[in-house]
């Protein structure tokens, strides 16, 4: 599993683990990871030019003495003060290891921004956005010394001027901002230097599952198994105005093969008997239940008769506009955009702009688990660190798409996952999917082929790691 912290509990472990350790060393802990990342950008250091932009905070000395160290190597650096103050020390250091502090950087095979750190406000004030403007001239590599400056850092928004960067070199624990979207667009390919903090961070903000976390999490039938003790999904998707959904999210829940049955009812009755043979049609006793794909005007009661059952319901589409005031804490939802900023009372230009904040107003009012589409899904639920899915691929960005994860999580739900993992394995296991019916995102894909690779997707996740 990876983890992000916020900064407070960043600074706090900071703080602790200071109390353990010599002045300066974990500054010195994090430039000699930043530099050892800058040097493997670079490869041949001798010759290189690096250039530095500092501001007065920590990260501008992590910064300044890792230039100093990139110096001593051979390098050719050069840093641009911004701002009234500066890390003495480490300016001191940097001078004294030949680095020339200047009026205007030169042109640079790499760029390190050390402007703002973790206490930064979202956004860059004026001279500080014209230096980041000059020195991404020529094109240079650009390194952000443990966040982008400008981004908001604990919400994950972006508002303003903003460091665009090549690599993240962060150092303890990823942050928040480095993970959700829009503000992880800022930081590029984001690698992790360990400075000691682990044993103080406490319970993590965020939470991304890795290979690893879903083979463990994934349930495998045992000797004696047969359908109904691998669980039951009942399906009510699909209509006579768009059966189509139907027929996908049924697929779906098939392909996924963690129930060992599938029921189906709606409006798509036939078209599912004759495509797939080996589901069930008509109602009967399940453990979990899927609503609203496709569902159009029986949406309603179809969501009404499922949370009467009491069991959990995955809860999409046409189903979410009929959402009673309190739902049980095992519901799932999964609102697009456009359909959370609905069940909130708000435009969906909001949510696009801090989706993080708007997960977790949604689950304080819903009081279950949110899944939140996206290029960068989010699944929270009360008590839970929230889950930031790193699979998928643009071309995922489909029609049926949604009505494929729905069957998905209602499988994994009925084979005996928690409402909350089966939403963050099954948005694992569908971007996975995606990502091998596109062969890695290169072109585009169906929903049909999504189905296709949910075996391929889950198969991979088993494969032992390394």
């Amino acid at each position: 599993m990876r983890y992000a912290h916020t900064v407070e509990q960043v600074r706090d472990a900071e703080r602790a683990l200071a109390a353990y350790v010599t002045e300066g060393s974990l500054m010195q802990r994090a430039a000699a990871g930043l530099a050892s990342a800058c040097a493997g950008v670079l490869g041949d250091v001798y010759g290189s030019r690096v250039g530095v932009l500092t501001g007065s905070g920590a990260n501008g000395g992590d910064a300044l003495f890792a230039a100093a160290r990139l110096a001593r190597r051979g390098a050719r650096v050069e840093a641009l003060r911004l701002g009234s103050a500066v890390h003495e020390a480490a300016l001191t250091a940097f001078v004294r290891s030949g680095g020339r502090v200047v009026a205007e950087l030169s042109r640079a095979d790499m760029v390190l921004d050390g402007i703002v750190g973790i206490g930064g406000r979202p956004g860059l004030h004026d001279e500080a956005a014209a230096a980041v403007d000059r020195a991404r001239r020529g094109g240079p590599f650009v390194v952000a010394v443990d966040v982008p400056s400008g981004i908001d850092v604990d919400g994950g928004r972006l508002a303003g001027d903003h460091v665009d960067a090549d690599l993240t070199v962060t150092f303890g624990t990823p942050k928040i901002g480095l993970l959700v979207r829009p503000a992880s667009r800022a930081a590029g390919v984001v690698t992790v230097v360990d400075i000691g903090l682990a044993p103080y961070l406490g319970e993590p903000a965020l939470a991304v599952l890795q290979d690893a976390d879903v083979r463990r999490l994934l349930p495998v039938p045992g000797v004696a198994a047969h359908k109904y003790t691998r669980g039951v999904v009942g399906i009510a998707a699909g209509s006579a105005e768009y059966p189509g959904a139907g027929l996908l999210t049924v697929s779906a829940a098939v392909a996924a093969g963690w129930a060992g049955m599938v029921r189906y009812v709606g409006g798509a009755s036939d078209l599912i008997r004759a495509n797939r043979p080996e589901v069930v049609i008509g109602d009967g006793r399940v453990q979990a239940r899927v609503v609203g794909p496709g569902g159009g005007a029986d949406a309603g009661g179809q969501l009404r008769t499922a949370l009467n059952d009491s069991v959990p319901v995955v809860v999409d589409a046409d189903g979410l506009g009929h959402l009673p005031e309190g739902v049980p804490a095992t519901t799932v939802v999964t609102p697009h955009a456009g359909e959370l900023a609905r069940l909130l009372g708000t435009n969906r230009g909001s949510v696009d702009a801090a989706p993080l904040a708007a997960l977790r107003t949604a689950v304080e009012r819903l009081g279950c688990v949110v899944l939140l589409k996206g290029s960068r899904t989010l699944v929270g639920a009360p008590g839970r660190p929230v889950s930031v899915n790193p699979t998928g691929v643009p071309w995922l960005a489909t029609a049926g798409a949604g009505d494929v994860l729905s069957g998905v999580v209602g499988s994994l739900l009925a084979s005996g996952l928690s409402s909350y993992d089966a939403a963050r394995v099954g948005a694992y296991l569908h971007g996975r999917a995606g990502a091998i019916a596109s062969s890695g995102g290169t072109h585009p894909i169906s929903a049909e082929q999504v189905i296709g690779a949910l075996p391929a997707a889950a198969a991979s996740c088993r494969r032992e790691i390394g």
